[in-house]
């Protein structure tokens, strides 16, 4: 059920927990908590609450699962797909107040944190150690830990060291009713059942509200070398893009931009790229590309990245490769500032895909005549992580306004045919459960449900993201 008008008693019960200003009910304040980052999805919700350790989030999950009230877990609410504020009136047990980092364990390369430490925080903290967070993203400053993890965030470095889930080495959770499952030991081998970590990434908070997470760290790479690429076609692109991930050992990131993107962001950082060409007044996403691929090791990879660039120099328009770090920024502004642009421009919706190698030039020509078939006058725009085969198809209607229901059906439904996946790093949240049948079976998703009915049998938690 949803929080409606909650019994002061359980306010009160609450604010014994967890303190008075820890427990938001005003309107004003409580409104940034009821809205994606996105500005599509919107909702409201009766009550805010703030624990600040696990302790206090079981004793708080205790506290609204016997007033059966519905619970949206939220992280730095950076999601994309509404999935992370309350849609239908549920109350909110926001994490970001777990931002403890506790001290890195160098011999094992890991470290455990709070699920409200910001991806950034837990950067610098890996980093005084000499160590490194296998996954970035641009929302770095404001995504969590915990956030990330509930979601399986992928972001630049999926190529290299894998999503999120991939970094998780121990997991802490409170589950539905207030119980508190903890295993954090971090020991690579484990053979000793059921694997909650791998389970909770990806649930999207609908099994358990993450408390802290141990990751597994890698060795920093101090030396880079950042070459942007231009080329006419997507399929070039493509195929440098799998030339470079044979060729270059030192790989670390391999992102794309492509036509359309590529000139709003330009117009919006007020440069255009140093090499290759933008179309006047283009619509279609599927005219030229830029790559960005990134070389990163304890040793200058510049020779590596070079020789290996001119060995695509057939499929090249152009190349601008930078050493120093402000030479860098300049050729990486054009990729993390694209979200920005985009949402400068208006409200988009925001379709995370993943294609096979095979049909990836494919879908990035052909998706811009299925937007228009769907509405008109809505413009694709398309940028990602091509070394995964992760493209992010923003769609935007004319003045900036959102683009027709039926886009996201189209564009979603084009991305099965061709085998690839609804989601890729976004998860499902409300805006796609639609179409999750489009790439889980029945069989599947009878599975899934089974998982939520065990773990949270009176579906209190985050009750409508992820399951039909």
């Amino acid at each position: 059920m949803s929080a409606g008008a909650i019994d002061p008693a359980v306010v009160d019960e609450l604010t014994e927990i967890v303190g008075q200003a820890h427990v938001l009910s005003d309107p004003e304040i409580t409104a940034s908590y009821s809205i994606d980052w996105t500005r599509r999805f919107a909702g409201s919700t009766p009550l805010v609450v703030r624990p600040a350790d696990t302790a206090e989030t079981a004793a708080a999950m205790g506290v609204l699962a016997a007033a059966r009230i519905a619970v949206v877990p939220q992280g730095g609410n950076t999601g994309l797909v509404g999935g992370s504020v309350p849609l239908a009136g549920e109350a909110v047990l926001s994490m970001r107040r777990l931002d403890v980092c506790e001290a890195v364990d160098e011999l094992a390369s890991q470290v455990t944190v709070g699920a409200g430490v910001t991806l950034a925080d837990a950067q610098i903290h890996a980093a005084a150690a000499g160590l490194s967070v296998g996954v970035d993203l641009a929302a770095r400053e404001s995504a969590t830990i915990g956030g990330m993890v509930a979601t399986n965030a992928g972001g630049i470095n999926v190529l290299r060291y894998g999503a999120m889930r991939a970094q998780v080495v121990g997991i802490e959770a409170v589950l539905a009713d207030g119980t508190i499952v903890s295993h954090l030991a971090g020991l690579e081998k484990d053979n000793t059942g059921y694997d909650l970590g791998s389970l909770l990434a990806g649930s999207e908070g609908t099994l358990g509200v993450i408390t802290r997470v141990r990751l597994r760290l890698h060795p920093q790479q101090p030396e880079r070398a950042t070459a942007l690429l231009a080329f006419e076609t997507a399929q070039d692109a493509v195929a440098a893009a799998a030339a470079l991930r044979r060729s270059v050992g030192s790989l670390h990131a391999l992102e794309a931009v492509f036509d359309s993107a590529m000139a709003l962001v330009s117009a919006h950082l007020g440069v255009d790229p140093p090499v290759g060409t933008l179309s006047s007044g283009s619509r279609n996403a599927s005219g030229a590309a830029w790559l960005i691929a990134e070389a990163a090791a304890r040793t200058d990879p510049s020779d590596e990245l070079g020789t290996a660039v001119d060995e695509i120099a057939d499929l090249l328009i152009d190349a601008a490769v930078a050493l120093d770090p402000p030479a860098r920024q300049r050729l990486w502004a054009f990729r993390e500032n694209v979200t920005e642009a985009i949402s400068a421009a208006g409200i988009p919706h925001k379709l995370d895909v993943t294609l096979p190698a095979a049909r990836l030039a494919e879908f990035v020509d052909g998706v811009a005549d299925v937007v228009r078939m769907a509405d008109s006058d809505a413009q694709p725009l398309l940028f990602g992580h091509l070394g995964d085969g992760n493209v992010h198809v923003n769609v935007l209607g004319p003045g900036g306004a959102e683009p027709a229901e039926e886009v996201d059906d189209a564009v979603l439904r084009y991305v099965a045919e061709l085998g690839g996946s609804i989601s890729a790093e976004h998860g499902i949240g409300t805006a796609k459960l639609g179409q999750l049948h489009l790439n889980r079976t029945e069989a599947e998703l009878a599975a899934f449900s089974a998982i939520k009915r065990a773990l949270d049998p009176e579906g209190l938690l985050n009750p409508h993201v992820l399951l039909p």
